[in-house]
């Protein structure tokens, strides 16, 4: 079963190898949600205390950069690249395809916190668009029978 919160203790370990400085604040974030797969409330909260820092200003930040996610993921994070590139080779036909196979719409988890769909503006690697990412890892030139195949794959 994926892990979807993370013991205090831990958090506390993540202040404490930040030196519990309030600078820190986004790199705590950041490790908070490597170790969880998102950033949970009752964490943010111990933090809010720990830093004394007001939760709305950590909500703020939490909720700001697109890299942090206060909803749980799927053990698969599946990206789809929409640039202008992997658009106009199909980008979007895949993410459709992705969404309408899993039954999630983009930016969302499957119900069973298997598969998070995201759509993004650019991978940065145009030249092998369409790009599909899977926890970070690039699959380039990707087609309709190599989506299906990964996704059969995710089903287990």
């Amino acid at each position: 079963m994926l892990q979807v919160t993370i013991p205090i203790e831990k958090v506390d370990g993540i202040i404490g190898a930040w030196g519990g400085r309030r600078e820190a604040l986004i790199d705590i974030l950041q490790d908070i949600q490597d170790v969880a797969r998102y950033l949970p409330r009752p964490a943010l909260e111990h933090l809010s205390k720990e830093l004394a820092v007001p939760l709305g200003e950590i909500y703020h930040i939490a909720t700001f950069y697109k890299a942090f996610s206060i909803e749980p993921k799927g053990k698969y994070v599946v990206q789809v690249c929409l640039g202008t590139a992997c658009h106009v080779r199909g980008g979007r036909l895949l993410a459709d395809r992705i969404s309408h196979d899993l039954a999630v719409k983009p930016g969302k988890t499957t119900g069973d916190r298997l598969v998070t769909l995201e759509t993004v503006g650019c991978v940065g690697a145009c030249a092998l668009g369409p790009i599909v990412t899977v926890n970070g890892e690039i699959s380039g030139k990707m087609t309709q029978p190599k989506l299906v195949s990964m996704m059969k794959k995710w089903r287990g």
